[in-house]
């Protein structure tokens, strides 16, 4: 069964790595929970701190306040109030042990009780080891708690991979490997949002402009607006 409405979500846990990995993968997801009256939290590994681009503009010693106001500028764009913190060095999740990282999950869905949860396949959608090591995490905590919630991998279908997705291919967006295909009809959630949630969704990573700026000024708005809708996600 494939789920194209959001409230059939219920409650949504986000589990992310890095700043600016929710807007892309699940902004209009989460906007359109929170106009739906819908509980939805937010976890964050990391604070993304290694993630220079321009040293000039968002200098290595100051990325780190820098992204964690980003991200709070676009949670509010998208009217998420709820977020956690896991403050694991950027880079370096894969270096936490297991069993750390599964116990502090545990923790957020024991306490959240959500119905959904939000998360990078094994792929880690980029093959970035942080998301990598996320995914991990999420699905031994969900295994392990006592919460009944359903649990979802970012994914993409054919038909984004060889366009939008091959093109951003020039920009290393997938620099370490690409992620899981999945044909539009075996996806789990196949959601795209409406013309005035992409509109919020393209602030959302606007505001997070220390690492979105140069792409989208190389892609443009139209280009945003007609390809970086498509949120899909798979069953384990």
């Amino acid at each position: 069964m494939t789920i194209t409405t959001v409230s059939e979500l219920g409650t949504i846990l986000g589990v992310w790595a890095h700043p600016d990995d929710e807007a892309y993968l699940s902004a209009g997801l989460m906007c359109d929970a929170v106009r739906s009256g819908q509980r939805v939290v937010c976890v964050t590994a990391t604070k993304g701190e290694a993630g220079v681009q321009d040293e000039s503009r968002w200098p290595a010693e100051r990325l780190a306040e820098i992204r964690e106001a980003e991200l709070k500028e676009c949670l509010e764009i998208l009217g998420v109030t709820e977020h956690r913190w896991l403050d694991y060095p950027d880079g370096g999740c894969d270096q936490v042990p297991h069993e750390e990282g599964v116990a502090r999950l545990k923790d957020v869905i024991d306490e959240v009780q959500p119905d959904t949860v939000l998360t990078f396949g094994p792929d880690g959608q980029t093959g970035h080891p942080d998301h990598i090591a996320v995914c991990e995490w999420t699905t031994a905590a969900i295994e392990q708690s006592s919460t009944a919630a359903s649990l979802y991998y970012a994914t993409v279908t054919p038909e984004w991979w060889s366009g939008p997705g091959v093109f951003l291919d020039q920009f290393d967006v997938w620099f370490a490997g690409r992620p899981s295909i999945t044909p539009r009809g075996e996806l789990a959630i196949d959601y795209i949002p409406d013309p005035d949630l992409m509109e919020l969704k393209l602030q959302a990573v606007a505001a997070q402009e220390s690492q979105s700026a140069s792409l989208l000024a190389a892609v443009g708005k139209e280009f945003f607006l007609q390809f970086g809708g498509e949120e899909s996600y798979r069953y384990p």
